[in-house]
C-alpha cells in the first residue's frame, strides 16, 4: 500500500476530489496548510500599508491506496490540479507496512 499526500492549490480541491472519486478512491483527509517554495510569497495592500505575505494557503490531501491503485491516483491528482503556473504543489509517496481500521480491526487493504 501507497500514502499520497499532496499539496495543491485551495480552490483545485473539488476538482481533485472528484477526479479521485472517478478512479475509485472513497476516502481522504484533507488540511488547510500554508507553505512556500519558489514562489517565495508575494506582497499585498491592505488599507494603505504593504505587507510580505510569506506563507501562501494551500491544501495538503492525504489518501491511502492499494499498490495498483497508485498511478491512477497520482494522474487523476496531477492532471486536475495542474495550471502551469508556479506553486501548483507536489505530490509524495510513502510506503504504508500496516493499516488498522479501529471500530472493526480489519487491516490493510480492507481496511482503506
Amino acid at each position: 500500500m501507497k500514502k499520497i499526500e499532496a499539496i495543491i492549490k485551495p480552490f483545485k480541491m473539488d476538482d481533485v476530489r472528484e477526479a479521485l472519486a472517478e478512479v475509485g478512491i472513497a476516502g481522504m483527509t484533507v488540511t488547510e496548510v500554508k507553505g512556500f517554495g519558489r514562489q517565495k510569497g508575494h506582497t499585498e495592500l491592505y488599507r494603505g500599508a504593504e505587507y510580505q505575505v510569506d506563507f501562501l494557503p494551500k491544501v495538503k490531501l492525504e489518501i491511502v491506496v492499494a499498490d495498483d491503485v497508485e498511478d491512477r491516483a497520482i494522474e487523476a491528482i496531477m492532471n486536475t490540479a495542474q495550471t502551469g503556473k508556479i506553486g501548483d504543489g507536489k505530490i509524495f509517496v510513502y510506503d504504508v507496512d500496516r493499516v488498522i481500521r479501529i471500530r472493526t480491526g480489519e487491516e490493510n487493504e480492507e481496511a482503506v
